[in-house]
């Protein structure tokens, strides 16, 4: 059985439909890529997933139970954690308040606390009650993704961490994800970075107007293939 399932998944803004039919796995441990152009529908999907979006009950399975009806708030206490695009920190709070929000509700046993993402992340530990957005950029996405490792998620959601990021600073935020990965967080991350996301990843899915477009583990595609799955066949 799948560790999260979505089946037929749709999503609407109002009258727009971003999602049309999404039907994806992740299985315990693994690395799944989310590729696609602005406007794909990526962060839609994860919306969805984490309950900022509506869907039906059936669409989304949690270890098979369906859990698409439920709130934002209820599906992070069953293990599902997102990193937002762009952040979203809170500019009142210190670093260390902004951590402390992540636990906020946890109902769930494991290795993440404020020592052990202090140490995944050393140079919080010292800005600990600097206000989190008087950090860099690249700072500022250590708080947000230790803001998610602190609800102890099985499904850790990462939408666009490198965005508007400089090459060093990637590099450093993703070689965090063997050790998240060891402590039991399976993990779908929204890339727009063809190359990282194939490097990290044991599958990838590309999309394309709210539709998987394209499916497969990482050295089974091609780059042509990538490119008529990004931008449709020519």
């Amino acid at each position: 059985m799948a560790l999260l399932e979505t089946q037929d998944l749709t999503a609407f803004y109002g009258n727009f439909q971003a999602l049309f039919g999404i039907n994806i796995t992740l299985n315990q441990g693994e690395t799944l890529a989310i590729i696609g152009a602005n406007g794909a529908g990526k962060s839609s999907l994860l919306r969805t997933i984490s309950g900022v979006l509506k869907s039906p009950a059936e669409s989304i399975l949690l270890e098979g139970k369906p859990i698409g009806h439920l709130a934002a708030d209820e599906i992070t206490s069953l293990g599902i954690a997102m990193i937002p695009e762009g952040r979203r920190l809170f500019p009142s709070l210190s670093v260390e308040e902004n951590l402390k929000i992540g636990a906020f509700g946890n109902k769930q046993a494991g290795y993440w606390n404020l020592n052990n993402v202090y140490d995944l992340f050393p140079p919080l530990k010292g800005k600990r009650n600097q206000p989190g957005t008087s950090l860099s950029g690249g700072e500022q996405q250590m708080v947000a993704m230790g803001r998610a490792l602190m609800s102890n998620p099985r499904v850790l959601l990462c939408d666009e961490i490198s965005l508007g990021l400089a090459p060093v600073v990637i590099k450093n935020l993703y070689e965090a994800f063997p050790e998240i990965k060891n402590t039991g967080a399976s993990l779908i991350i929204v890339e727009q970075d063809i190359v990282q996301a194939m490097k990290v990843s044991d599958r990838v899915c590309c999309m394309m107007e709210g539709n998987i477009t394209l499916s497969g583990k990482p050295e089974d595609l091609s780059m042509e293939m990538i490119h008529a799955a990004y931008f449709g066949e020519e």
